[in-house]
């Protein structure tokens, strides 16, 4: 995941910089992943954009002063073979 989070960080960067005031909500910000856990990812991603997907779901969500965001897919295992 490191090297996932390093590989992506001039595509992200902008976002990071760009919403100053997340620290100053002082709340985790969640993510619905329709997975039990609405506040981690504990699983490998596939490819760089995935990460991309989620981080800039997760920043339009904090602009617009949401605690709680909806993913851009569906990460349930409900469907997995």
């Amino acid at each position: 995941m490191d090297e996932m989070l390093a590989s992506v960080a001039e595509t992200i960067e902008n976002f990071v910089t760009e919403v100053p005031d997340i620290n100053t909500i002082n709340k985790h910000i969640m993510i619905a992943l329709s997975t039990d856990n609405n506040n981690k990812i504990n699983w490998a991603l596939k490819d760089k954009q995935e990460l991309i997907d989620i981080i800039e779901t997760v920043y339009r969500g904090v602009r617009k002063g949401r605690g709680l965001v909806i993913a851009p897919k569906d990460y349930s295992t409900k469907y997995r073979y």
